[in-house]
């Protein structure tokens, strides 16, 4: 005969009791992530900071270099901190996505990972509640870089913020949108990698080979039509570019896309409507890929 103490343990590891539920995992799983970042003071302000030094650096070491070729684009009311903002905010998103899975690994190396399997938490729970405390990260980030864009903007010769966002404060949260839509299939993407290779080196590896190279083979810093033509052909097939420009619309209030030709919806929408499926599309099937796989370590655990 098993005693109280052993069937409340077979219960809370074999089965979902009442109280539980998706959202109360969630919950968990997004509390444990936010506090285990707060209680590291160091990543905080270094995440924070690491927006501003990017929109800085860029804006001073490429901007008088670049002008005549954004001027060519997009005409000469754009200047290049207006034109490179968007490609930061999808940077940003592009990081701190990076760093989930890092997070990942250092779970499974103390042991936290196996204990949150065994227990009877919804896997997409898990996944969710470790996303969403990157979302508050990202959102954090984005804010700041649509602050100093402007800052820098009115330095450099004023200007009112209609000015800076084409399409007023509706248009500055559908940027964050974007960048908080763009940051889940990478999110997906850096704990797959995590989970594939179980090691801190190995998955900042794997994910900064995707990373970077994708970041500069994009409309990131440069209008795709001025580069070489092999990298417009890349630019076409990658999701950064997607990402850029669909913030680069809403920031511009115009039609930017360029990998791609669609002129059923008019204005805007013309990059929006295809950078946004694109994007889903990825976070559905990476984020479906992550799941499974946090579903495949459970069985493994249990076993």
């Amino acid at each position: 005969m098993s005693t109280p103490g052993e069937e409340r343990t077979a219960t809370s590891v074999g089965q979902k009791t009442d109280a539980n539920g998706f959202v109360s995992d969630v919950w968990i799983n997004l509390k444990r992530w936010v506090l285990k970042t707060v209680r590291n003071p160091f990543v905080v302000v270094v995440s924070l900071l690491n927006p501003v030094v990017f929109l800085v650096l860029f804006t001073e070491v490429f901007g008088q270099i670049t002008g005549g070729a954004i001027s060519q684009s997009l005409g000469s009311d754009v200047s290049y901190t207006t034109y490179l903002v968007p490609a930061i905010v999808i940077q940003v998103s592009l990081i701190a996505a990076t760093t989930s899975g890092i997070g990942l690994v250092n779970d499974i190396e103390n042991g936290m990972f196996e204990k949150v399997l065994v227990t009877p938490m919804n896997r997409a729970a898990v996944f969710l509640g470790k996303s969403l405390s990157e979302v508050l990260r990202i959102v954090a980030q984005i804010c700041i870089i649509l602050v100093l864009g402007y800052a820098l903007l009115w330095i450099d010769g004023g200007g009112a913020p209609e000015a800076y966002v084409a399409t007023g404060l509706l248009g500055a949260v559908g940027i964050v949108a974007v960048g908080i839509l763009f940051s889940i299939w990478f999110t997906a993407f850096s704990n797959i990698m995590a989970l594939l290779t179980r090691d801190e080196e190995s998955t900042i590896i794997a994910v900064n080979m995707l990373q970077f190279p994708l970041l500069f083979l994009s409309s990131a810093f440069l209008p795709i039509e001025i580069l070489p033509e092999w990298v417009q052909v890349v630019a076409t097939l990658n999701p950064i570019t997607y990402g850029i420009d669909a913030a680069r619309a809403l920031m511009l209030g115009e039609d930017v896309m360029t990998v791609v030709e669609v002129t059923a919806f008019g204005g805007i929408w013309d990059t929006l409507v295809p950078a946004i499926a694109v994007l889903a599309v990825l976070d559905l099937v990476l984020g479906a890929a992550a799941v499974y796989m946090l579903n495949q370590a459970s069985s493994s655990a249990v076993q």
